[in-house]
Order: C-alpha cells, then structure tokens, then sequence
C-alpha cells in the first residue's frame, strides 16, 4: 500500500530537489556516504559481539550499473533496516538514523564509532538523478528483509522482501536524458562513475568496488596481432588511507608533488608542503601546499579560494573559503574534522567556534612557513613572492590598512642600494643613525625610477630608496604612515628634511631668485601651484614635486580607473638654480621677456614628462621647442 509523505516532508523534498544542492553529482557521495555509516554501525555492533566473526576488512560498498534497466545500485553489508526503521528513516524527511543511533550510545563508547551523517536528507538528492528509488534492506540479526519504493513526492511504499545477508541496496532508476545531451547517462557509465567516486569518496575507509573494464588479449588471438576484448572485473575505486593522515616521515616528497599536481591541476610541484594534525577540544588533520606559480584566472573576479574539506574521509566542500583569510588564498589543500557541524545540505558549514579555531590555526601554520622561508630560503621566497606578493600587498591596503600588521613583514620592494628586493624590516636594520624616514621613489618601472632626478641627492648621501613600481605601492605610504615607528617620505615630497643646511641654502636661494621664481609663476599660471628653488637636484635642471596629499602615481591611477573623478595632485616646479637651464632662463628674462616665457613653458613641459604625466599638447610644445632656432 502506498504511503504519502507527511505534508512538510513533501514539501522539503521539493525544496531539497531542487534548490538545496548545486550540483547533481553530488548524490553519489551522498548515497556512499550512507553506506558508509551503516558499515560503521555494523563494526560498532561486532567489536562488542565477538561471537558475530566479523572484522572490518569483512566490509564494503559495491557499486553496480544494468545499463539495460539503466539502474544505478549502490550496496553495503552493514546493519541494515527493519520495517519500522525504513518507515521512520525514509518515510519522514530530514529524520536522521545516524544521529538517533549516536544519542543511543551510551556516553563511555561514544568515541568509538564515528558516524558521518547527521541530517536525513542525503538519500534524497537520488532524486535528482532518478525517477524511482528501491531500497532492498535487512537488518543485521533478523531473517525478514524489506523492499521501500518512492517516485518522489508522490509517497512510498513498504513490501516484504528478500536478501541474503544483512545490509541495504539503494537502487536508483536512472531519468532519461533531457534537453541536455547525456545529462543522466553519464550516471550509467563506469568512468563517470570512477571520477566521482575519487572526488568526493576517495578516503571512505571501506573499499568501494565496481566491474570496471579491463583490456583483455581475445584467447586464440594472432600473438604477432592480438586481438582485444573488454573483461569486466571488480576494482576497488578508492584509496581509503587520506595522506593527510599519514606521518609525514612516512610520506615522499614525491608522493606530496604527485598528490598536489593531480589534485590541484598544477604542471609546477609546491613550492613547499604544511602538514598540520591536532588532538583536543578541536581535533583536524590539514595537508597544505604553497604553489610556485599562480594558476588561471588568480586575479580575475573569478577566482574562487579555499581548501576541500573532508569528515570521516567524505568530501564536504571541494573550496571552503571560510577556513583560510583572503590574503593566504593562493594556499591549496586539504583539512579534514569530525568536529565540525554541518548543515542540512552537507554543502555549507556554520560559523562555529570549532571552525574559527582550525582558520586560527592553520593561519598561523601558514604564516610560520612563510617566515621559515623568507629567513632560510630566500630565493624560494622572492619565488613564491614573485607570484604572491601583488595578493599580500592589495591585502594590506584593503579596508583602510585592517590587515597591515599582518603582512607588513612580508611585503618586498627593489632597493636603490641593494639591487635587489628588500623587506621593510631589512631597510629599516640599515638605516643611518639620524635617518628620520624611509624613502621611497614611485615609477612605472626600475629603471624609470632609478633616472628620476629627485634621486640624485639621495644616492649623493648614500641613502637608501624603495622603489615602488607597482599600482598599489603607492597607496602603501597612506594606509600605513609608519614602519617601526618610521614615517614613509617620497622623494618628490617638497621637503625631504635633510637637514638644517638644505633648508637654509632653500631659503637663501627662493629669496635671492624671488623676481625669476615670480616670472615663471606668472608665465605659467594655473598649470602650477608653486614655483621654487631645488636642493634635491645636482644634474638635472627641473623637476616637479606633489607636496601632500595625492601623489603623482595616484593621480595616474585614478584616471586610469574613473577619469570623471578629475584627482589632480599638486604641482610644485623645483628649479636646479645652479643649472646653465636657469642661469640662461633668468639672463632672458631681462633682456626677452616672451621668449622667457617660451623657455618656462619647456621647462615645466620637461618636468610633467620627467614625472610621467601627460602633455595635454604634445605638437604645440615641439613648437615652441623649434621657435627657439629662429
């Protein structure tokens, strides 16, 4: 007699078909994962009934296609059902028999079954996939065996059945295919079916086997031109042993790389291999790899992090985002816990104190390998930095500097003195006695920079400058202010507070060259906020400097982004009052005034290309550069 399903139970069903998983493949992992737990039901009942002969290596799960019925049946010889369980296990929806079956256990042995399933839904994404489900079972102990069958959300119904040994067979009638070609045939394939077992499934601590098709020489064949044929014979698909859960000492670097590059899709092998295993109020096991190299689409919108997470050797997410912070996305890996709560889809995991601990963790482990590294292996760092460090820098800076402190120490830059990258720790241990600041130039590339004639006085006193040549080193100075107590100071800054000399020999020169310093301002305009005398430049005859606030490189960065911002940096003309440049401009000023003029306008154009700003009119400057012969 068939049965409906209690009102709100259909109407999860609905809901669970539908919306609740992502992807229909995941019903296999389901459908095993609860085979699983049957089977560890069953251990848990023999290792306290040593009469019953069983051992675990009695156990497995088989998995059989008739792909002339197109059936996909899943099977286990583990403790099986009985009517009045098949009733309240499958009859009403969300009802978990492997949580009733831990509260059961009694507090001393409840550590000595580990069961995965905690909610009843699981079995239910097989409708997904089928349009009719049997379930053949026999509960461990008892002689009758029981046959439940549902379309769906048209109810079930429960028979008298017959099987030879305890256990249970889920058998699921596969949909025919829809609008999308092989949409539900895959189901009925041997590889297909491979693939997700070792997916989702691969570390379910009891063999999983199926007929899988072996190339076989055809007997009475040509030996000098075989014949083959097809020989179909059980296979176990899963490895069962996690690495994870082996001593490192008892893993290869070669088993490690061969790991990561099948899991991960990396040609490269891991720049370095984080092993992580804890017991306690929290216990985790974590296998974690650094790359050399970032993969596809990295720094695209579309890059999703995160590690896979297992329970009890089942699949839960294959990128849970949630255990690794943003900075530290590029980590791979695994983590496995039976401490963490799962929610109604095994999909999605809930913010608890165990999963905040793990993320703690495993930050920290990742941390402690970046620092071995930087210290020890310097070149691997500069490697992985090479990769990694723009994702550690737009960290830094995010949300008005939140995560600077952590990742300070790790930022590199090229040094003027060094020829090499630098952290910001090492500047600092080689600072001068009296050195106020930490010095950086801003530029599009090294060797752009290194030219800037605002250097020059700089190199002249053997001081050190940061190069930043990346988009975001500029903003680096804004959301930090200070490193170890040391303000950031560019070096076209209008004051490099050098000392109580320069700005005096500043001063003397702004007061003796007033009327020359009047003229250019008055020449140029608006085009210039300030017009005044140099000490940063030697050889060089002009330069332009931004004062605070917006810098240059910002100014060309957010005109790159949203030029209807209209950021505009301030514009300070620094001339080298001891250049031909400008001993020739003031002598012209007294003796032609409009071709002083001529020469102002070149000089200013000479510092926005110096700078790297654009000239609004590139063929009216050359004109101007001409008019000069005549």
């Amino acid at each position: 007699m068939k049965k409906k399903f209690k009102a709100e139970s259909q109407r999860l069903l609905e809901m669970m078909i539908n919306s609740i998983y992502t992807h229909k493949e995941i019903f296999l992992r389901e459908i095993i994962s609860n085979a699983s737990d049957a089977i560890d039901k069953m251990c848990f009942v023999a290792l306290s009934d040593e009469s019953m002969g069983l051992s675990r290596k009695d156990f497995e799960i088989r998995i059989t296609l008739d792909k002339e019925n197109r059936t996909l049946t899943v099977s286990d010889n583990g403790i099986g059902m009985n009517k009045d369980e098949l009733e309240q296990n499958l009859g009403v929806i969300a009802f978990s028999g492997s949580k009733k079956f831990s509260e059961e256990i009694d507090k001393e042995n409840a550590d000595a079954v580990d069961i995965i399933g905690q909610f009843g839904v699981g079995f239910y994404s097989a409708f997904m996939v089928a349009d009719k489900i049997e379930v053949v079972t026999r509960k461990n102990g008892e002689e009758q065996a029981y046959r439940w069958e549902s379309e769906g959300t048209g109810g079930y119904s429960i028979e008298e059945a017959s099987r030879e040994e305890q256990g249970t067979d889920v058998i699921m009638h596969i949909r025919q295919d829809g609008e999308e070609k092989d949409e539900y045939s895959q189901y009925m394939r041997e590889y297909p079916i491979y693939k997700l077992v070792k997916k989702y499934s691969d570390y379910i601590r009891y063999p999983i086997k199926m007929l899988m098709p072996q190339p076989t020489v055809k007997e009475g064949s040509d030996p000098e031109n075989p014949e083959f044929e097809e020989v179909f014979e059980y296979e176990v698909l899963n490895s069962m042993v996690p690495l994870w859960q082996r001593k490192k000492s008892e893993v290869t670097s070669e088993e490690y790389e061969e790991f990561y590059k099948r899991n991960f899709q990396d040609d490269l092998p891991p720049l370095e291999v984080i092993t992580v295993s804890v017991e306690g109020i929290v216990s985790y096991d974590a296998l974690l790899f650094i790359p050399e190299a970032v993969q596809n689409k990295y720094y695209s919108d579309d890059f999703r992090g995160g590690v896979r997470l297992y329970s009890s050797g089942v699949m839960i997410m294959d990128k849970c985002e949630e255990l690794l912070p943003d900075y530290f996305n590029f980590v791979r890996g695994v983590i496995e816990s039976p401490d963490l709560s799962l929610n109604i889809s095994r999909e999605m995991l809930q913010h608890d104190r165990q999963l905040r601990t793990i993320k703690t963790n495993i930050e920290k482990k990742i941390r402690s390998k970046l620092e071995d590294m930087l210290k020890n292996d310097r070149e691997k760092y500069e490697t992985f930095y090479k990769s990694f460090g723009r994702q550690l820098k737009l960290c830094a800076l995010d949300d008005y500097g939140k995560n600077k402190e952590q990742l300070q120490d790790f930022l590199m830059f090229y040094s003027s003195t060094e020829k090499k990258a630098v952290t910001l720790a090492e500047y600092v241990d080689r600072m001068k006695e009296d050195q106020k600041y930490i010095y950086y130039a801003s530029g599009d590339s090294f060797e752009t920079v290194d030219k800037m004639p605002q250097t020059e006085i700089l190199k002249d006193r053997g001081i050190e400058i940061l190069y930043f040549t990346d988009n975001t080193d500029e903003f680096i100075p804004d959301m930090f202010r200070k490193y170890k107590d040391k303000p950031f100071k560019s070096v076209i800054d209008g004051d490099l507070d050098l000392g109580e000399e320069d700005n005096k020999k500043e001063e003397a020169a702004n007061k003796k060259f007033k009327d020359v310093f009047d003229f250019v301002k008055e020449s140029l305009g608006d085009q210039v906020d300030v017009v005044k005398a140099s000490t940063k430049l030697k050889t060089h005859p002009v330069c332009l400097s931004s004062g605070e606030g917006i810098t240059f490189e910002m100014e060309k960065y957010f005109t790159a982004v949203n030029p209807g911002l209209g950021m505009k940096a301030k514009r300070i003309l620094e001339l080298n009052v001891e250049h031909n440049a400008f001993i020739a401009l003031e002598r012209t000023i007294k003796s032609d005034k409009k071709k002083a003029e001529k020469m102002a306008e070149i000089l200013y154009t000479q510092a926005l290309l110096i700078a790297g700003l654009p000239v609004e009119d590139p063929s009216g400057y050359t004109d101007t550069v001409c008019s000069l012969f005549e």
